[in-house]
């Protein structure tokens, strides 16, 4: 709740997003929408959007009529500027069902890229996981199933090859959210060839640029970066403080535009997946896909200008 706080004492709604709020209505909006920035999927060359939308936490409401109806909104506004990836987990309490009941009532449904992962121990007991998760998304062809935290990998990944081979899912692949992890992914990656990895990536957390992002480009490996505001910790870091001035020729007019962007012009990354639960939020996150992105240079001038705060 404190990250949650902080993002909107330091988020500069844009006009168009705080016109929707104000009439409550997103009927209000106009019927034409800047659309975010796509990337190959290096397996398959099948183009992404480079901003999702994470699940964690956000998700989590079970039947809370009030907050399916805000989080309905959120769907809706990542659509409306050009995403589709929803990222979830059956770790994520009830967030996959969540995702499953209200995707299931958008005349979209079918236009979104769902994301879920495997949780468990042995392969039966992943398989009976796996097709519960079908079944909460409302899903008969799943577009990405994960090795969570790359529990028992060895054994979910004979299944999801298995499954990948039989059409069950579109792609497969590993996440993990801490550096500790990265060298083990690094060798599953050369080992396996998964389609996709995930893990953590953020202005002030670069610990993937010493090999990771190498080793996904050497291979061929899509990207999902998690842990973008790092946990909330960026927003606490900036409160109060002014972007720079420079920020406005970058398309910046928020601080999570600004982390979101400085993550995105890294060439290795496909698409990154913040998680909210306000639309107000989801736009931001959107616009941040949008527009111009930093070369090299400005990227360490964005860091430095951060670590001088």
């Amino acid at each position: 709740m404190e990250a949650m706080f902080n993002r909107r004492e330091s988020l500069k709604i844009s006009a168009l997003g705080l016109l929707g709020l104000a009439m409550g209505s997103w009927d209000r909006f106009p019927t034409t929408y800047d659309k975010v920035k796509r990337r190959n999927i290096p397996s398959s060359g099948e183009q992404l959007p480079i901003v999702g939308l994470g699940t964690w936490q956000t998700f989590d409401v079970g039947n809370s009529s009030d907050q399916r109806k805000v989080l309905r909104e959120v769907l809706t506004a990542l659509n409306r500027y050009g995403g589709s990836v929803i990222d979830s987990s059956p770790m994520y309490g009830s967030s996959e069902r969540v995702v499953g009941d209200l995707t299931g009532e958008l005349d979209f449904v079918n236009q979104l890229f769902y994301a879920t992962k495997v949780w468990t121990r042995g392969k039966d007991a992943g398989i009976r996981q796996m097709e519960a998760s079908f079944q909460k998304m409302g899903r008969t062809q799943m577009d990405l199933m994960q090795i969570h935290n790359l529990v028992d990998w060895k054994v979910h990944v004979k299944t999801l090859k298995k499954w990948k081979e039989e059409g069950k899912i579109k792609y497969w692949g590993l996440t993990h959210y801490v550096d500790s992890a990265h060298k083990s992914l690094e060798q599953i990656i050369a080992s396996e060839r998964p389609d996709f990895v995930q893990f953590n990536y953020s202005i002030r957390s670069r610990h993937a640029e010493r090999s990771l992002f190498d080793t996904v480009r050497k291979y061929g490996v899509a990207t999902l970066i998690n842990q973008p505001y790092e946990g909330g910790s960026l927003f606490r870091a900036t409160r109060g403080k002014e972007l720079p001035n420079w920020a406005n020729s970058l398309d910046i007019d928020s601080w999570g535009q600004y982390f979101l962007k400085f993550i995105l012009s890294h060439p290795n990354v496909t698409c990154v997946i913040p998680g909210t639960s306000k639309p107000h939020h989801m736009i931001d996150n959107m616009k941040a896909g949008m527009g111009k992105m930093p070369d090299q240079e400005t990227r360490n001038k964005m860091a430095a200008y951060l670590s001088s705060l």
